[in-house]
């Protein structure tokens, strides 16, 4: 079936930065869950890779590229008039990896908020959100000793960053939580320690 017309499912993983989003998502995307086989859509990598890029990738344009780069120097959110963007990406992302529609993707950063969510709506829906509840103080340390091993290359992790971060993320990208509930999403919490690991992680979501 055509990309454009199925409906892929996907498990929504929600956190602060620095909780485990992404060790979390590569570890889904390599053991599987439930017998399925797992895609890990890193999208803020994914942004991070085409700001990067000398050229435009696949149907992204000099322009789309030139926001990625604002918004990734600003540490805003694609709004939605800009959603076509991520749209972009995600699609690339789900023809590149050919993801079948039994399988599962595994969104981390997008949606970041609640218009994205309901764009998103005609192309994946969320079965389950696994939230990753972490504390400002459980964040700094993680990323300060590099819990997840994630944050080598980062170059966004100033105090001042994780700060602006953080108000965004409780602000506009935690009530999707309950917006996934009260849309029938299972939601299973994962209390994140500045040590907690991936597998830990993995073991409360597959128990």
């Amino acid at each position: 079936m055509d990309s454009t017309e199925l409906k892929y499912r996907a498990i929504l993983i929600v956190g602060p930065t620095g909780s485990g989003k992404s060790p979390l998502g590569d570890l889904l995307e390599t053991s599987g869950l439930g017998g399925k086989k797992c895609f890990h859509f890193d999208f803020g990598a994914g942004l991070r890779e085409v700001a990067e890029a000398t050229e435009p990738g696949g149907l992204l344009t000099s322009g789309d590229v030139e926001t990625i780069r604002a918004v990734l120097n600003t540490g805003a959110l694609l709004e939605d008039e800009q959603f076509h963007i991520a749209e972009k990406i995600l699609r690339g992302f789900i023809s590149e990896k050919y993801v079948a529609e039994e399988d599962l993707i595994i969104l981390n950063g997008l949606p970041r908020h609640i218009g994205q969510a309901g764009m998103l709506d005609s192309i994946i829906k969320v079965e389950r959100v696994i939230r990753l509840e972490c504390s400002p103080e459980v964040v700094a340390g993680r990323i300060r000793i590099n819990t997840g091993g994630d944050r080598t290359h980062r170059t966004d992790d100033s105090l001042a960053e994780i700060r602006n971060k953080l108000a965004i993320f409780d602000n506009r990208t935690a009530p999707l939580v309950e917006h996934y509930r009260e849309a029938g999403a299972e939601i299973i919490t994962v209390a994140i320690g500045e040590k907690t690991t991936a597998e830990e992680m993995l073991a409360i979501v597959s128990g």
